[in-house]
């Protein structure tokens, strides 16, 4: 029988790292030691001063974006650059903690390797892991009890909540209490709430799709999910239509998480789409934009869909003469609307 992924694990067996690790360690140094000179009191930059975790938010999910679009477009100098920018984000949310004394850069490399030698029992100790399926598994199982021991020591250091006035037999008249849920490990919501806390909105709904069907929270057959589409449509346009927008926000939301149910049930990644469809637009748009000099304003919609189709048709000759980059033809977009097909 394999071992418990519980097991304690080893680290790496230490050993000269070698040419290419020195001459990493020597570039992040570096870039350390100009982060440092860049935060400095009296000689450093204004902006960067001026720059907390709060402010930096946006950088880093800007950054982390970019470092995705340059991965989809498979240009190594682009990603190795995006990278370096992502890379940059870290370090400055490591010297900014560090100069109130919280954590430093080490503490953060130090906490990432620890994390990965435990979390690979099968590399590093004497579990057994024969295929991905099963590295899951270990991987799961080792978070799942080191949430429980982080629940544990949080609830010890919590300070027990004073006896409420009033307490004791109901007085005449009163109304009992709501009685508390009963305690015990967390459950799946309250997983997934915190695994999707920092998540872009269609990933985090596809994890909760997907986590909750593996519980058994799941349509019997794709047609339940369809019929769940055209329900939640005709309710957002029920919502647009009634002139409340709060609802109408709250219905989009719900058919954009019945669209995700449809992406996980044909196996399609609902990012990688969307994604698709934003450069495909904008390529079109482009093609569009040029053919009437930059000038959209005062265009009959039949001519802007006559140059649509025009874009359209270019981009799909093109794709054939050069099938490393496809452009599906897809159906013709609607008369009635500009916008782009999903297809």
């Amino acid at each position: 029988m394999p071992p418990s992924p519980n097991e304690a694990v080893s680290p790496p067996p230490p050993g000269h790292p070698g040419p290419v690790a020195d001459g990493a360690a020597a570039a992040l140094a570096e870039l350390l030691a100009v982060v440092d000179r860049l935060r400095d009191p009296e000689h450093g930059c204004p902006w960067d001063l001026e720059q907390t975790h709060s402010s930096l938010i946006p950088y880093v999910l800007e950054e982390a974006h970019e470092v995705a679009d340059a991965i989809r477009h498979g240009n190594d100098d682009h990603l190795a650059e995006e990278l370096g920018d992502l890379l940059l984000q870290v370090v400055l949310h490591a010297r900014i903690a560090s100069e109130s004394g919280r954590f430093d850069f080490a503490a953060v490399a130090r906490g990432i390797s620890a994390k990965l030698v435990r979390r690979h029992p099968h590399v590093f100790g004497t579990a057994e892991a024969r295929d991905s399926a099963a590295v899951r598994l270990h991987w799961e199982a080792i978070k799942l009890r080191e949430q429980a021991e982080r629940d544990q020591s949080q609830a010890a250091t919590v300070p027990a909540a004073p006896p409420a006035s009033g307490t004791g037999p109901l007085q005449a008249g009163a109304q009992p209490e709501t009685p508390a849920p009963p305690a015990g490990p967390s459950p799946l919501s309250d997983r997934l709430a915190g695994k999707v806390r920092g998540m872009p909105a269609l990933a985090g709904a596809m994890t909760i799709s997907r986590k909750a069907a593996a519980a058994g929270f799941e349509w019997d057959a794709i047609d339940g999910v369809w019929a769940k589409v055209e329900e939640e449509l005709g309710e957002l346009q029920e919502a647009v239509a009634s002139g409340d927008r709060g609802h109408a926000q709250e219905e989009l939301g719900d058919l954009l998480f019945t669209l995700v149910n449809v992406a996980r049930w044909g196996d399609l990644d609902p990012e990688e789409g969307l994604a698709g469809t934003n450069r495909r637009f904008l390529d079109r748009f482009r093609r569009v934009e040029t053919a009437l000099g930059g000038n959209l304003g005062g265009r009959s919609i039949a001519e802007l869909e006559s140059h649509w189709r025009a874009a359209k048709a270019a981009i799909c000759a093109e794709s054939c003469a050069s099938p490393a980059s496809p452009e599906p033809a897809g159906p013709a977009t609607s008369p009635a609307s500009f916008s782009p097909p999903p297809a």
